[in-house]
């Protein structure tokens, strides 16, 4: 497999989009290295269901963004290694780790670079873990799986926690817009990644939202790739693991996905009465032999 078809000029160009939104997203999160500090977490029940008892576990955190959930992770007993593409939110995690004074390892690197080299160190893990707004950033979901695979100690577990494929069908007045199969075709946003946590209205920032950065415009556009539930869930069992479990949920959690979303408890944002639900998240557990 070549550079080509991982499309490495597109995860390049998504790189300094996410640099840019890192920035605006933080700028309305306050003081998280207090939040830390006093024993807070900003995993969802969904993602601690899924993954269990992780005490004393090795577990790698794949697009692990600027790092809270991953902090969150370590204080359930795990020992957590983060790895993103964005330098801004690695640079950022980093400093929130020494800040609250939570251990965790973080690495600046593409997630196809980072699983290839680990995998030819011989370096494995319990777990390996991704969540909400992942997948779409993967140009290649068979190369993705077999790395991980790859990665995996004997019955270690691939745990995704992410916003449903069916959802990324629509725009954000519900219209139906965009494809379900795309065949991995990027789908290119001029605009680049948006200010999600201003969208959300605080929902992203459970210890108190700030305004931070308003008007936030991204100068640097970005690709995803839309793959369907039967994509992902293939190239899993293609890449020899063992799919245990699959949720949907008709809820998102934290992020407004569309407009008129209506909040419930926990945080979990659902369509307005007056839109038929649909699945929003879906929850994978993957097992190696």
């Amino acid at each position: 497999m070549t550079s080509t078809d991982l499309r490495k000029e597109l995860h390049q160009e998504n790189r300094l989009s996410w640099n840019e939104a890192t920035k605006g997203h933080n700028s309305h999160k306050g003081n998280q290295a207090k939040f830390f500090q006093e024993g807070g977490s900003t995993l969802f029940p969904e993602e601690k269901e899924l993954l269990g008892d992780i005490a004393g576990l090795s577990l790698v955190h794949l697009q692990c963004n600027a790092g809270q959930d991953t902090l969150s992770l370590v204080r359930l007993g795990a020992i957590v290694t983060g790895v993103d593409i964005s330098d801004e939110a690695i640079a950022f995690a980093q400093k929130l780790s020494q800040e609250a004074g939570i251990p965790a390892s973080f690495y600046r690197a593409d997630v196809f670079d980072w699983l290839e080299e680990t995998a030819k160190r011989g370096e494995q893990f319990d777990i390996a873990f991704s969540s909400y707004g992942a997948v779409c950033w993967i140009s290649h979901l068979n190369f993705w799986a077999k790395r991980i695979a790859n990665v995996l100690k004997p019955c270690g577990r691939f745990v995704v926690v992410d916003f449903h494929p069916v959802a990324m069908m629509f725009e954000r007045d519900y219209s139906h817009k965009f494809p379900y199969f795309r065949e991995g075709k990027p789908l290119t946003w001029e605009d680049g990644v948006g200010d999600y946590v201003a969208e959300s209205s605080g929902a992203l920032a459970p210890w108190g939202y700030e305004t931070g950065i308003e008007n936030f415009r991204n100068p640097y556009r970005v690709h995803e790739f839309q793959w369907g539930i039967g994509d992902i869930v293939t190239a899993l069992l293609q890449a020899g693991l063992t799919l245990e479990v699959l949720k949907e949920y008709p809820y998102s959690n934290g992020c407004k996905l569309f407009e008129r979303m209506r909040e419930a408890s926990g945080r979990r944002m659902f369509p307005p009465e007056d839109v038929p639900n649909l699945p929003l998240m879906y929850g994978m557990v993957a097992r190696k032999p």
